[in-house]
């Protein structure tokens, strides 16, 4: 399986140690260029920025060959890109967070998961402990759903 994601769930698996489910979930994770500018910025937390320069091999950076399409320059260049290059290289998935991409890669019938979805696909493998991870999550600056969405989401993941 092939995903492509935007800087947000590659940022939050960094930060929480667990980018690394994303080998185990997906064969290989198409980086755009703008996501790995935006993870080197002085801004980003250090080990992001240690991450992306020495990407591992399962990951692979590019650019998108196409130019940016009106309805999406409303987007940050990295959600652009990751829709893009989804759709050049007919992604499985595409990794997204914030509700303007997600909206915006629905319109292209683009399939979606973000950085709780992974975590829950790792969490139905046995790979990851999902309340655990949820919870180094909220040491972060990530952005939860709201908390009815939040406890049915805890619900599907936790083991009884």
């Amino acid at each position: 399986m092939l995903a492509v994601t935007n800087t947000s769930p590659l940022l939050y698996l960094v930060l929480i140690e667990q980018v690394d489910l994303l080998r185990a979930l997906y064969d290989q994770i198409v980086v755009p260029r703008a996501v790995a500018e935006e993870l080197q910025h002085p801004s980003a937390p250090v080990n992001a920025q240690a991450w992306v320069r020495a990407l591992p091999s399962w990951c692979a950076l590019h650019s998108p060959r196409h130019p940016v399409p009106r309805e999406l320059l409303r987007l940050g260049a990295g959600e652009r890109e990751a829709i893009l290059l989804a759709e050049e290289w007919e992604a499985d998935r595409v990794l997204l967070d914030d509700s303007a991409g997600r909206k915006a890669a629905r319109q292209r019938a683009l399939h979606i998961t973000g950085t709780l979805g992974v975590l829950g696909q790792a969490a139905e493998r046995g790979l990851v402990d999902f309340p655990r991870a949820v919870a180094r999550l909220h040491t972060t600056s990530f952005r939860m759903p709201p908390p009815p969405i939040l406890q049915g989401i805890m619900a599907r993941y936790t083991l009884q």
